[in-house]
């Protein structure tokens, strides 16, 4: 795990957007193909913009996995990821060899069951994620399940997770967040061949020391990045404000 801190979030969504496309050119270099995961929210607007602006990225030969979407929120609904993602990205790019994204509106059994069939046959080369403000990789809030195969599974969200959404203006009011999603798991996270972990925000500070500088936990689901082969944490100022000197920032 190499960590990486810049100033402002902009920087850092480029940093981390930069080594995104390279891994992406490379994967596409190697086997002729990408597959890659995208994450939502406000930690990844840098990251993804930075992708979209390497031109020489052959996207007919990329296909996009979804990280996690509510159950049963519409796409018209403004924190619907499906719609995040399509605005964000997919109305971005060149027509892409193929994307799977979660329609938390099917029935979550029949949903999973169809992304999980896709994914298994399809290695991934490098997934975009963030950390939580309670520690959470995707929607796998505490305490994380760090065993289970299933790579695309229903899961609760504990109200820490919850007020994160609410905090961030995605929701009217806290009741009005879903109690349940449709998360990618742990270890499909961890199958990735590179990680991009974009964290940025002083409210997210707490959350990054207590994933990075402690011992990997399902306490703390995200600090099992540090035992991921290739996995680089994006921090800006205020994200890493509360680190250790003792950890090693580049």
């Amino acid at each position: 795990m190499k960590i990486y801190n810049r100033k402002d979030p902009s920087e850092m969504g480029k940093l981390a957007g930069d080594h995104a496309a390279a891994a992406i050119l490379e994967a596409i270099q190697n086997k002729g193909e990408a597959n890659i995961i995208l994450a939502t929210g406000t930690s990844q607007f840098e990251t993804i913009q930075t992708i979209l602006t390497h031109e020489d990225i052959d996207w007919s030969k990329v296909t996009m996995f979804h990280l996690d979407e509510y159950l049963g929120l519409p796409i018209t609904h403004p924190a619907s990821f499906r719609k995040y993602l399509k605005e964000r990205f997919l109305d971005q790019v060149k027509e892409l060899k193929a994307y799977h994204l979660i329609d938390g509106e099917k029935d979550p059994a029949e949903e999973t069951k169809r992304l999980n069939d896709l994914i298994t046959k399809s290695p991934i080369d490098v997934a975009m994620v963030g950390i939580g403000e309670n520690g959470h990789l995707a929607f796998n809030d505490p305490p994380a399940d760090f065993d289970i195969e299933t790579p695309y599974l229903v899961v609760n969200l504990d109200v820490a997770c919850r007020q994160q959404q609410f905090g961030e203006g995605w929701f009217p009011t806290l009741e009005d967040v879903p109690k349940k999603a449709i998360s990618m798991s742990i270890q499909q996270i961890m199958k990735a061949k590179k990680i991009i972990c974009s964290v940025p925000d002083e409210r997210k500070a707490k959350a990054v020391k207590a994933c990075l500088e402690n011992e990997v936990s399902p306490e703390f689901p995200a600090s099992i990045l540090q035992q991921h082969a290739d996995c680089g944490i994006y921090l800006d100022e205020a994200a890493a404000s509360l680190l250790d000197a003792s950890v090693t920032v580049n």
